[in-house]
Formats: structure tokens, sequence, C-alpha cells
């Protein structure tokens, strides 16, 4: 009872910045074990990426559904004020929201520092961090963004939709949705689909004194920005129209 005590009274604030936290660390931790050296899930795969994030998405909702709605991602807020008109929190839950991604970020690099120091390869160094194009093509890497988070936020629409059996947006529903998405549409760019996930952890890789990284990839750093905030706007769209 004192747990949902204290998880009913959070400020939305408070409430997006531990959901995002949470979906940081237990994602961006899935990424760490897979891809670092010498830890015990080592070459576990997509599979496990795919599993690791939806149930990182999964805690994060649920940690913070009662307290903010479980926005967890700027696209998703954007995509809930077009839909509502009501656009007065979103600057609250966005900064909220990166503030978070970069502490669960950070967490992660504390969590796996020796194997970082470990790992040779700087682009997985990287990857931990944010995401990157399996094959690099700005017009289509662009693209797979925008198909993968429209699938997201339309997802998201009518699971919180007046019409949804479920009668409010519900934390397996989402990491179901997530588990999708990723095993099917993340091969390409990393299925980002969260411009918090993404920058937050990207600015933690450029600020950590992490040892031996290469730069932080800011060419490529506005794709999994700016796609998911139009995959979001054109799911809106479409959503009004059925």
């Amino acid at each position: 009872m004192g747990v949902n005590l204290k998880i009913n009274t959070m400020t939305p604030f408070v409430a997006e910045f531990v959901g995002t936290s949470l979906v940081m660390l237990l994602g961006n931790g899935v990424v760490a074990n897979v891809v670092l050296s010498k830890t015990k899930g080592n070459n576990g795969g997509l599979i496990a990426i795919t599993f690791g994030w939806a149930m990182a998405v999964f805690v994060g909702v649920y940690a913070s559904a009662a307290g903010s709605g479980a926005h967890l991602n700027p696209a998703v807020t954007i995509a809930l004020a077009m839909k509502s008109g009501d656009w007065a929190n979103v600057p609250l839950y966005i900064t909220a929201q990166m503030l978070g991604a970069m502490f669960g970020a950070f967490l992660v690099w504390i969590s796996y520092r020796q194997h970082f120091d470990a790992t040779d390869d700087k682009d997985l160094k990287l990857a931990v961090f944010s995401t990157g194009p399996a094959i690099r093509n700005s017009f289509n890497n662009f693209i797979a963004e925008v198909i993968a988070t429209f699938v997201l936020i339309m997802g998201v629409l009518l699971l919180s939709s007046p019409q949804s059996k479920l009668g409010s947006l519900d934390a397996l529903p989402v990491a179901f949705l997530v588990l999708a998405i990723g095993l099917s549409l993340g091969g390409t760019t990393g299925y980002a689909i969260n411009p918090a996930r993404d920058l937050g952890p990207r600015i933690m890789h450029f600020i950590l004194p992490i040892k031996n990284k290469r730069d932080s990839d800011w060419g490529y750093s506005w794709i999994p920005v700016l796609a998911p905030l139009v995959g979001a706007v054109l799911a809106v769209l479409a959503f009004k129209i059925l």
C-alpha cells in the first residue's frame, strides 16, 4: 500500500522523470549486456534486446501511469496534445523525459563501467547510448523511423481512445506494441521511435568520460529526433480521419 500511495501522489514531472529513467536504465542496460565485452549476456542478439526494451517500457509505463499518464516520449506527448488541444504541460513533460533519459543512461554507464573499459569497439560503446542505421542513407533511415513511430503512436491513440476495451493506456499492451515494432521494424535503424530515448543518452555519451570512445555521431542524430515527431503528427492526422 505504501508503494502505491507514493506512485499515485507523484507529480507529472517526477512521474515522467522516473518512468523515462527506468526505461533508459533497463532498455540501454540490455543493449550494454548484449554488446559490451565480458558481460554475462554478451552476444545475446537482437531478440534479447527487443524483449529487454519491451520489458523496460512495461516497467516505465507501469511505474508512472498514475502520476502522469506515462508518456515517456516527446512524440507521445505531442501526439496527445494534438489530439486534445491541450499544450500546457508539453514543455514540462518533454523536459522531464529528457532529464530522465540522461539520468537513466548515466546509471547504465555506472553499472557497466568496467565493461565499457574492456570493450575495444568504439561503435558498440556508442550503440549502448544511441541508435544508428544498419545501412546509412538519410532518406531511407528517416522514412523507417517515421513508419515505426507512426505504428507506435497509432497504437497508443487506439489504446487510449474511449472505444478501447482497456479503458485506459495500459502497460502490457504498450510493451507488446514496442516488442512488435522492434522485432518487425527495428532492423533498419534500431527503432528509436522516441526523441528523448536517443538524444538524451547521446548527450551523455558525449559528456561522460568513457574510455577510448568515438564521436557521438551528431551527423545522424537529427533523424531519431525529427522523424519520430513527423511520425507522431501523421499518426494523429490519420487517427482523426478514422
